[in-house]
């Protein structure tokens, strides 16, 4: 029997709609209006897709969204300079600034200088640190934190069960292993990270009951590294060339979807599964980053 597909357009829908209502409260019950502030630097065209659909996510769910555009030389010192204030900006509560910047720029530097109060991405290291220990005024980063409503919205028993995250990201494959290792709901699984050093992956991909991922290699994982009935997560998007598209090209996941979803009981579609969880938990983030400020 094929796979049931967990809808992450459907569940990503559920978790705005949340996020509007708990907004709402919260202007109600405290005047404050949830804000956060997207800075751009460069025109990367894809970029500035997702940073659009941010800024419009922000406004149908209440929210004040801000884009703050800069020219791809702005200096490092500028955008430091910008970060400073929006710090300082008791009307912003959560801040992002839009990876990759220009080279000249200092990824880090700029990463350590958002206040991780108002670090919604959660890549800042002492959000880091607190997904790792389990303290929940962490903001975990949006793609892992939105896995784990997945599996909770889609009824997969976490308990006890052996999950195997492929890739060692600090953006998905660390914080996954964090969030599925702590106690709790959606939680509570014995975890193995694998990545480009591991030997006899499919060794360990086979053990999986829960499988996540997120290596970045187009439709890598295949039926016969899966085991029969697993769950079975797929955060990766590529492009592939495919002369049959309209575009030219297709977007894949990390795994062959046809092949692996008729040996897993359930399995994420690319596109239309992870993805649209992303910008679902950056509002989810900065809506909590609001409340933290008043104490509600």
């Amino acid at each position: 029997m094929p796979a049931e597909r967990i809808d992450g357009v459907a569940i990503a829908a559920r978790v705005r709609a949340k996020v509007a209502v708990d907004a709402a409260a919260l202007k109600a019950s405290h005047g404050v209006t949830p804000g956060l502030t997207v800075v751009l630097v460069g025109d990367d065209p894809a970029s500035a897709v997702y940073v659009a659909s941010k800024e419009k996510a922000c406004k149908e769910a209440g929210m004040n969204g801000e884009t703050i555009r800069l020219a791809a030389d702005t200096p490092e010192a500028e955008l430091l300079a910008v970060i400073d204030r929006l710090n300082a900006d008791v009307g912003v509560h959560g801040i992002l600034v839009q990876m990759p910047v220009p080279k000249h720029i200092d990824a880090q530097k700029v990463i350590r200088r958002i206040d991780p109060r108002k670090d919604v991405d959660g890549f800042h290291p002492v959000n880091a640190g607190k997904v790792l220990i389990g303290d929940a005024d962490g903001f975990a980063p949006c793609t892992p934190a939105g896995v784990q409503v997945m599996l909770i919205e889609s009824g997969v028993d976490t308990s006890g069960k052996e999950a195997v995250i492929l890739g060692r990201s600090t953006i998905v494959g660390k914080p996954m292993a964090a969030l599925l290792i702590q106690s709790g709901k959606g939680a509570d699984c014995t975890v193995t990270i694998c990545h480009s050093r591991t030997k006899d992956l499919a060794a360990h991909t086979r053990r999986a009951d829960i499988l996540i991922a997120a290596i970045g290699k187009p439709e890598m994982v295949t039926a016969d590294m899966v085991k029969p009935g697993a769950v079975v997560i797929d955060v990766g998007i590529n492009r592939v060339d495919d002369p049959t598209a309209k575009k030219g090209y297709r977007i894949v996941g990390d795994v062959k979807f046809d092949e692996v979803s008729q040996v897993a009981s359930k399995i994420t579609p690319v596109p239309g599964g992870v993805g649209p969880m992303t910008i679902a938990m950056l509002l989810a983030n900065t809506v909590r980053a609001a409340r933290l400020t008043v104490g509600a």
